[in-house]
């Protein structure tokens, strides 16, 4: 069985353990998935917690990590490596909303969105790639394309595109599709020259994209800061704009995935040699760079970006802790009460609690962070025709009540994905929190 993910950080798990149940077939990736006690942790329905939304809605043990773990055993033990491909094992792996719940709260940090990126890699050698799935993956060089926010923008408004698009393509036609805004990010000059106050941001495709008021806002708020910003571009010809690969590496193209990681990194790491810290906005592209990046086979490049790797408000956190960001918040007039929803991989790595640290700073600011699990978007999970009825079953665990019951407030989410299933539900546009910060800036004009 060949493996396009590096599972060697597993290869001494469950050695020496009698009872470790490691499947005969899958080397360290059977490992990984072995790491499973079978606790039935993952079968909890907490209020508070992340895992697992899937099961959370369908009380289906097999749509827990553990059930998908004894699927994916029964096929890696049998001697057909179409076993694999199981119907069972397929659609309860592709429930999976690759959360990272498991990672953070079961006892052995079972890692299923690692686990189910392994999956789709071996499905998609094995049996091609669906045509929408091949959109979903190249997203990025699509919203490059002219005309592509038009087209969209008449899909949206056209019932009858609406469900061609669902009949042909199997895109939910209930599910409006993001509408990439009017201009996207442009990129301010490369800095002449670098100081210990240098930082790079780098801008992913979806906040290039959809929201490059987050990103104006981001500049804005660190140049406030007294740093010296450089936002990072492509160092290769093609001059097209960079991209952490998170649409390949969710869709099974694993190759293409490291190709756009080698891009970035041959970008990022003269930054990085340059003792200078590199600050993203989107928590799914940017703690791939922690992460998953480390699973590519990259090697030394890898481990040095994600050392210097962090998004905004743990970067922010970090420069208060060390005295060094002493630019003070102020209060935001007129403005009500803000409802926080974190991106699950924001919880998964504990990142929150800054967002939190630094809501408190802004004077009479009051704000709840919402209790819930996956808002049910999940990249393109919920765009999805056979997946949206789920996502929205997710969205109304606690996300959407607790929207319903305080119409007044203001949104705050940093996730692409929860932002858009947030104004799919009716409820209004939430806000990044780098745009509510620059608002309770000393001069918020700077802003506007």
């Amino acid at each position: 069985m060949k493996l396009f993910l590096d599972w060697s950080s597993y290869e001494n798990a469950g050695m020496g353990d009698a009872y470790a149940d490691i499947p005969k077939h899958g080397a360290d990736f059977a490992k990984a998935v072995a790491v499973c006690i079978g606790s039935r942790q993952c079968e909890q329905k907490s209020a508070k917690g992340v895992m697992c939304p899937s099961y959370r809605i369908s009380d289906n043990p097999l749509l827990s990590p553990g059930g998908r773990v004894k699927l994916l055993k029964a096929a890696l033990n049998a001697e057909n490596p179409q076993a694999l491909f199981d119907k069972s094992l397929e659609q309860a792996m592709a429930l999976c909303v690759s959360c990272k719940g498991c990672k953070r709260e079961c006892e052995n940090e079972v890692d299923m969105a690692l686990i189910k990126a392994e999956f789709l890699a071996q499905k998609t050698a094995q049996q091609g790639i669906p045509l929408r799935r091949r959109l979903w993956a190249e997203t990025p060089r699509l919203l490059a394309l002219p005309g592509v926010r038009r087209l969209i923008a008449r899909r949206n408004a056209s019932l009858w595109l609406r469900a061609l698009g669902e009949k042909y393509l199997g895109i939910s036609a209930a599910a409006p599709l993001p509408l990439p805004a009017e201009r996207a990010f442009q990129c301010k000059p490369a800095l002449a020259d670098r100081n210990d106050r240098s930082v790079v941001l780098f801008v992913d495709t979806f906040s290039r994209y959809f929201n490059p008021a987050a990103a104006d806002a981001a500049v804005r708020l660190l140049e406030s800061g007294g740093y010296r910003v450089h936002v990072a571009g492509a160092e290769d010809k093609t001059r097209r704009p960079l991209c952490c690969g998170r649409s390949y590496f969710s869709n099974g193209l694993i190759d293409r995935a490291k190709s756009e990681a080698q891009r970035l990194l041959a970008a990022l790491l003269p930054h990085i040699d340059a003792g200078s810290t590199i600050i993203g906005l989107e928590p799914s592209c940017i703690l791939s760079l922690r992460d998953e990046y480390l699973k590519l086979g990259l090697g030394e490049p890898a481990r040095k970006l994600a050392e210097k790797v962090l998004l905004l408000e743990e970067f922010i956190v970090r420069e208060q802790t060390g005295n060094r960001w002493t630019l003070q918040f102020a209060a935001i007039p007129a403005l009500p009460k803000v409802l926080m929803h974190g991106h699950c991989h924001q919880k998964a790595v504990g990142a929150v609690k800054s967002m939190r640290k630094l809501l408190k700073q802004i004077p009479g600011l009051q704000f709840e962070l919402i209790e819930s699990s996956c808002c049910g978007m999940a990249g393109n999970f919920g765009l999805e025709a056979e997946h949206h009825p789920h996502a929205q079953q997710m969205a109304e665990l606690a996300l959407f009540p607790a929207l319903r019951s305080a119409p007044e407030a203001v949104l705050l989410s940093n996730g692409f994905s929860c932002q858009q299933q947030i104004a799919n539900g009716g409820f209004s546009q939430p806000l990044h929190l780098a745009e509510l910060l620059c608002l309770a800036l000393p001069s918020p004009e700077s802003c506007s």
